[in-house]
């Protein structure tokens, strides 16, 4: 398991002690709110910071754990990262995508507000390692940026991977890897940020 503590050739910072996790860090500037904690994501209560008079419509990816991979079992997901640096990427990311004011949607901004959580630590199968949550006018447009904001998210994150694997007779391996664009896996089969193998 030493590989999934410390592996300095994958750049992947080592994960925290589950039993003394760091505090959660959150940034919210009306209209965004984006955060890094190692507690299960609050999908209400992310969905209730994009909550707004002026959308119609509320959209929403969760990124979860998927329990297989070419035939392994996949026992969990375990996610690091550099925290300031990465919670700045939200920040930026999500406030890239809000629109201003126009006329051709009543003087209101067509996305309304980003909301962009994602978790830290392990993830067992079945729980969400990433939330994006989207207000807009209409559903059409708050899918098209939720998605983008997703892929732009995998791209540029500073967030690391550890995929737990099990092969036949209990054997275990595991592999760390970046999400962001042109970083090879290190150490064995991984894969990007933002959740399990259902995306």
């Amino acid at each position: 398991m030493s590989g999934r503590t410390a592996n300095p050739q994958s750049g992947a910072p080592p994960l925290s002690d589950p039993a003394n996790p760091p505090p959660p860090q959150f940034i919210h500037e009306d209209p965004i709110y984006v955060g890094l904690t190692h507690a299960p994501l609050d999908i209400p209560g992310t969905i209730d910071k994009v909550r707004t008079p002026k959308a119609g419509a509320i959209v929403m990816f969760a990124g979860t754990t998927r329990d297989n991979f070419n035939s392994k079992t996949v026992k969990f997901l375990a996610y690091s990262s550099y925290t300031p640096l990465a919670l700045r990427t939200l920040q930026r990311i999500a406030k890239s995508h809000i629109t201003p004011p126009s006329e051709e949607h009543g003087g209101y901004s067509k996305i309304q507000k980003i909301a962009i959580l994602h978790r830290l630590g392990e993830v067992p199968v079945g729980e969400e390692s990433i939330l994006v949550v989207v207000s807009a006018g209409h559903r059409k447009e708050g899918w098209e940026v939720a998605e983008e904001v997703l892929e732009e998210c995998k791209r540029k994150l500073e967030v690391w991977k550890w995929e737990e694997l099990e092969e036949g007779d209990g054997k275990e391996e595991g592999g760390w890897r970046s999400n962001r664009e042109g970083v090879q896996p290190v150490g064995g089969p991984g894969l990007g940020c933002c959740g399990g193998r259902g995306h």
